[in-house]
């Protein structure tokens, strides 16, 4: 049966997916930490503005607060930074590839930890959209594609390490932060304090003089206004989306449903680069729609 949540998982990874093609550019411009920095910024003023405007800051249970401290350090400070420091690597096709485990270490860690379990259609349905996913990545690539973003940049075990580093993080933060989600807790106020955590962790790395932490080179209006859609459209609507399905999805079902964003980036490809995707990026595509219709028909 159709569920709320499963839309609000496919709606994250719509979201994250056009968040990925946004972010390219002003994440290599800046320097991974300056941009997820200036982003983080950004998209803490945007939530903490319709929580005082709405009074929703009231439905943060006060007992709840390290929860949601801990799952921004970890899922946002550290798995934001990652992703964008490997997409700068690798691009973000293959980055792409690398998140979308974050599924398989939800789904484990959900059963391990959470106790949770998926009936047999489920299951199936999860095994396909997964390996549609990485089909669609690791075959979605011309040979005669050589577009800067698909080449390398820097060393490319570090920026396979760093994508699953991402990964794991990710799968982490959502763990951390299910229990704190009750049924009264507004989504929006629950991001506004990950990512305000998440913000002031950056700016602590910035004013003890961490090298990495400065911007490659000085942001622009233009390069400001791309970092602000891609915070407002990933983080601000996007990861709440994701809380609200963790509200009352598994974490693991959760995360199979969002990692479909790696396959939504091909046809988004196609349409900046104008080259369109190889056999295998349909071929997963496939697999992977079969693989959400029987999650979603469950």
């Amino acid at each position: 049966m159709l569920a709320s949540y499963d839309l609000m998982a496919l709606g994250a990874a719509a979201c994250w997916a056009v968040g990925s093609i946004l972010s390219v550019s002003p994440s290599r411009y800046l320097g991974a930490f300056a941009f997820t920095r200036w982003r983080m910024l950004m998209v803490a003023l945007m939530l903490w503005t319709v929580t005082l405007v709405a009074g929703s800051w009231r439905s943060l249970p006060p007992d709840s607060g390290g929860l949601m401290a801990a799952s921004g350090l970890i899922g946002i400070f550290v798995g934001d930074t990652a992703l964008f420091a490997a997409m700068n690597r690798l691009g973000p096709r293959r980055s792409g590839v690398l998140f979308a485990t974050h599924a398989v270490f939800s789904a484990w860690l959900g059963f391990w930890l959470l106790g949770e379990r998926m009936n047999a259609q489920a299951a199936w349905g999860g095994v396909l959209t997964m390996a549609g996913v990485m089909i669609a990545i690791l075959l979605g690539r011309n040979k005669e594609d050589e577009h800067a973003w698909e080449a390398d940049r820097g060393h490319v075990g570090a920026g396979v390490a760093l994508g699953l580093l991402a990964a794991l993080c990710q799968a982490l933060g959502s763990l951390i932060v299910k229990p704190a989600m009750g049924a009264d807790v507004d989504p929006v106020a629950a991001s506004a304090v990950r990512v305000s955590v998440a913000c002031c962790a950056h700016f602590v790395l910035l004013l003890a003089g961490f090298p990495s932490a400065r911007a490659q080179q000085a942001p622009t209006l233009r390069v400001l206004a791309q970092t602000a859609l891609n915070g407002f459209i990933a983080m601000g609507v996007g990861m709440t989306l994701i809380l609200l399905a963790l509200k009352k999805g598994d974490v693991g079902m959760v995360a199979i449903l969002s990692s479909v964003s790696p396959v939504l980036v091909l046809p988004l490809l196609w349409l900046r680069l104008g080259r369109a995707p190889a056999i295998g990026a349909w071929l997963g595509a496939s697999l992977t729609v079969v693989g959400t219709v029987l999650i979603l028909s469950r």
